[in-house]
């Protein structure tokens, strides 16, 4: 897909800085862009060419508005982990509102989960006359064929909280991993004074977020704490009855277990298991992402820490990347790396109010996966 020269985050001038640069009212430039009469023709074309000399772009959201078309932008997100991906769509629709009088429209196509039913969603997402796709893609090698369609189209590919590298995308926003995976690192060899055995939770090893994150986990290990082992890495493939049971086998089996990593949202089952092994206060757990259920483990003790990847903002950031991409051909940086939180019992009911309050600003509150906010429809 070709990318604009234009640097990430400048604007392009707009007929303000046209009037500015040649001396002549806004009046006059707008007359001369939009071919309307009242303006002698030398100067249209003095207009004209400091308009091509400067790099402006028209306002293609005022383009849409005026035609009465719409900028219609594809959201592609699993069903599974609602936790995190309802805040995401979350913090996406409240931004996307702020667009809603120039014309933008979010299509949402839900699937079941990552690799189930996300070929088809990207598929139909392409079929519906978008100018955007934001996604999450869990099994990039199932998509190749539909991503390199889209490139074809000139339709740009956000995608948030993973990446899928060598595959034609725009940009990806997410909590950056190897941080996220390097901070557990550090903070769980704080808490087990430099040794003990750990045992690493994920949900797909596949998917580029879980492996990153298990990669910052044990470079800082092996950096700041050689005396802390990590066992093999129990994969729970998102699947609440299949991490249960996975941990608490290996639990049973292996008492020198000292630590827990979870990385990814789907932490109850583990804790679970802990708590169902007679482990509960004697094994440090941290956990990733923040949500209630997960909050009473964290009050109580049971959890240490949890790692927020900053879901809300995560949303916000892809339809404001997405709509300042497609509006004034600003292109992001390659990646963005939101820096993520810890959070502990001592700034826990913070947190927790501010995610409050968050849900319940927003057009959509987190949980209801079948209303769409005002600038949205579902599919």
């Amino acid at each position: 897909m070709g990318r604009s020269k234009r640097r990430h985050g400048s604007r392009p001038p707009g007929v303000r800085e046209i009037a500015g640069t040649l001396g002549v009212s806004i009046g006059t430039v707008d007359r001369a862009l939009h071919n309307r009469q009242g303006i002698n023709p030398g100067t249209r074309a003095r207009v004209l060419d400091a308009a091509k000399r400067l790099g402006y772009r028209p306002n293609l959201a005022a383009r849409f508005l005026s035609s009465e078309k719409r900028l219609r932008i594809a959201v592609n997100f699993p069903k599974e982990l609602a936790s995190f991906w309802d805040l995401v769509r979350d913090g996406l629709l409240d931004a996307a509102h702020a667009f809603e009088a120039n014309g933008l429209e979010v299509v949402s196509h839900w699937y079941p989960g990552r690799g189930e039913g996300e070929r088809e969603a990207l598929a139909q997402a392409l079929d519906d006359d978008v100018r955007g796709v934001i996604l999450v893609p869990g099994f990039p090698e199932r998509l190749g064929d539909l991503i390199c369609l889209a490139a074809k189209r000139n339709i740009p590919i956000l995608y948030v909280n993973t990446d899928a590298p060598g595959t034609e995308r725009l940009t990806v926003i997410w909590a950056d991993p190897l941080t996220n995976g390097a901070m557990v690192g550090e903070l769980m060899g704080h808490f087990l004074r430099g040794q003990g055995r750990v045992m690493p939770v994920t949900g797909h090893l596949q998917t580029v977020e879980h492996a990153s994150k298990l990669e910052g986990f044990r470079n800082a290990l092996a950096a700041l704490w050689p005396g802390i082992e990590v066992a093999a890495v129990v994969e729970g493939h998102e699947d609440e009855r299949e991490a249960y049971e996975k941990c608490r086998e290996r639990l049973a089996s292996d008492r020198r277990i000292a630590g827990v990593y979870v990385s990814t949202a789907n932490s109850p089952p583990v804790v679970r298991a802990i708590q169902d092994e007679g482990l509960a206060g004697s094994v440090t757990v941290i956990t990733t992402d923040l949500y209630p259920a997960l909050a009473r483990f964290i009050e109580s003790g049971v959890v240490a820490a949890t790692i927020d990847q900053r879901p809300w903002v995560q949303g916000q950031m892809a339809i404001q990347t997405m709509y300042r991409y497609l509006v004034y051909d600003v292109v992001p940086p390659a990646a963005i790396g939101l820096s993520p939180h810890v959070v502990m019992r001592s700034n826990l009911r913070l947190l927790m109010e501010r995610l409050r309050t968050t849900a319940e600003s927003g057009p959509v509150v987190a949980g209801e996966a079948g209303k769409a906010a005002p600038a949205a429809r579902a599919r």
